[in-house]
């Protein structure tokens, strides 16, 4: 019987994948933490010893049906063309799990869920994948890797559905699979001729607005504490609102496959609450259940 063996909530932001020297810079002297919070997550997944990742991608962008990626290998060069002038030329090249991908759709054909999987190893890379691929350094553990898409023309339910759909998958398989949902939380950009609040632009006054800051530090607090049921309740009249990144589905799929509002795992913060461009982000690790 296969097993979630870990789960977390894990920042992407782009502004990650830039030079230390330039980070440095923009930290007013000082890294940002999530960079070292990622191998504070890498060694909770090698404790975890998975034989899969599965990643909730939050810029992989569809309609009509869930995806998942059923590649066997994805290999290239990626190029953003959100921000092409620092986001380039990222070589990538790391395995598949199609068995995994296809037992998905399988257990969704059986539930009348819009899920389905893309075999095709040509299947463009975001780089909400990517950029945890590189820091994680999954490539290196030779860890399969696994996406899942976010479904644009879905309300908060559609997402806990599909996040059923696999955790049941997972249940039926052999496998050890670990899951990261990609993405922030509140997800409101500032403005392009924006001035930042504080010198150091990781800090979290940057973030767009204070009723976000306050908002997320409320669902942190909740993660803490193993309420996500008290999360979903508060979804459609606050997070959805804010928004959250991909209006939730990164966090309501990982949520859904390990037991919706039943779910009780604590979270640990890995990194300090951060501002990227007016989001708000962290890296928090929830114990396999």
């Amino acid at each position: 019987m296969g097993q979630i063996v870990g789960a977390a909530l894990v920042s992407h932001h782009p502004g990650l994948m830039q030079c230390e020297e330039f980070r440095l810079l923009q930290g007013a002297g000082t890294d940002s933490d999530l960079v070292a919070g990622y191998a504070r997550v890498r060694e909770r997944i090698v404790r975890a010893r998975p034989d899969v990742v599965m990643i909730f991608d939050s810029h992989w962008f569809t309609t009509g049906y869930h995806l998942v990626d059923g590649g066997a290998r994805y290999a290239g060069t990626y190029i953003s063309d959100e921000m092409p002038w620092y986001l380039h030329g990222l070589p990538y090249d790391y395995r598949g799990h199609p068995g995994l991908a296809l037992a998905v759709e399988a257990v969704a054909r059986e539930r009348s869920v819009q899920s389905r999987t893309i075999c095709h190893p040509g299947l463009g890379r975001q780089y909400a994948t990517l950029n945890l691929v590189k820091q994680l350094r999954l490539e290196g553990m030779d860890l399969p890797v696994v996406s899942v898409s976010s479904c644009q023309n879905c309300e908060w339910r559609h997402f806990v559905e599909s996040g059923e759909v696999i955790g049941e998958a997972i249940r039926r398989s052999d496998l050890r699979v670990l899951l990261l949902a990609s993405g922030a939380l509140s997800h409101r950009f500032n403005n392009i001729d924006w001035v930042p609040r504080h010198p150091r632009i990781f800090h979290e006054s940057n973030v767009s607005r204070p009723e976000n800051v306050a908002s997320d530090k409320g669902a942190i607090e909740l993660f803490r504490q193993g309420r996500h049921d008290l999360v979903f309740a508060r979804w459609d009249e606050e997070y959805r609102r804010l928004p959250w990144e991909a209006f939730g589905a990164h966090y309501l799929q990982m949520a859904g496959a390990l037991g919706g509002a039943a779910w009780r795992a604590p979270a640990e913060p890995l990194s300090d609450y951060e501002n990227a461009r007016g989001t708000g982000n962290i890296h928090l690790w929830f114990p396999s259940p």
